[in-house]
């Protein structure tokens, strides 16, 4: 079975507005752009269509859930890793939780929860992993399409092709200050599964997967 990720479009906590609520942030007009292209570019007819339960990216789905009317939808826990405890960060700007963002990924401990409403990253790769056991357990003629976010996306990337590190190792390339994140708004990423297991398919040379808005 095929099994196409998607990051949701551009959100107001993208553009850089502060956040109240991590599961109601919507998308900006540049996102919902993203999503109707990402829609009008489908090639294959899925078999399902998978969100997370957020806001975001359930908009980001919704073009391509009208352009496949008869296609089952599901919603499955894999919403974004949440870090940083919410209680004391939303509403916040980006350039106010850099230094605590800096300082847990440096210390890199995946049993860390930083508090109610958080998760440690340990927590992110076993859900993770737990997606990919139900996508690994469909029998489906088609491709599913996951419409998710960049950090779980990059989670069950990493599960896939970093089985051979253990969860430290596999935090210590999670992230580094100064990049952009790993996975951009709109952009698709793709696996299989096999007998052999699963494996990921990087985007062709010249497509970066991106949208290009």
């Amino acid at each position: 079975m095929r099994a196409i990720f998607i990051r949701h479009g551009q959100s107001t906590g993208n553009a850089g507005m502060p956040c109240h609520d991590l599961a109601t942030i919507e998308l900006t007009e540049k996102g919902w752009n993203q999503a109707r292209q990402v829609a009008t570019d489908w090639t294959e007819t899925p078999s399902l269509i998978v969100t997370s339960p957020f806001l975001r990216t359930q908009q980001t789905a919704a073009p391509t859930i009208e352009r496949f009317p008869d296609v089952p939808i599901e919603v499955w826990p894999i919403e974004e890793f949440t870090y940083l405890q919410p209680s004391r960060w939303n509403g916040t700007l980006a350039a106010d939780r850099a230094p605590h963002l800096v300082r847990y990924w440096d210390e890199a401990d995946p049993a860390y929860c930083d508090g109610e409403g958080a998760e440690s990253f340990g927590a992110l790769l076993r859900r993770a992993e737990a997606a990919l056991g139900r996508l690994a357990a469909l029998t489906l003629p088609g491709p599913v399409y996951i419409f998710s976010h960049g950090q779980f996306i990059q989670a069950v990337r990493a599960v896939v092709t970093e089985a051979e590190l253990d969860d430290r190792g596999k935090m210590l390339r999670f992230w580094r200050k100064g990049e952009p994140p790993a996975i951009g708004n709109a952009e698709l990423v793709s696996f299989a599964w096999s007998d052999a297991g699963w494996s990921h398919t990087p985007p062709v040379a010249g497509d970066s997967g991106v949208v290009p808005f």
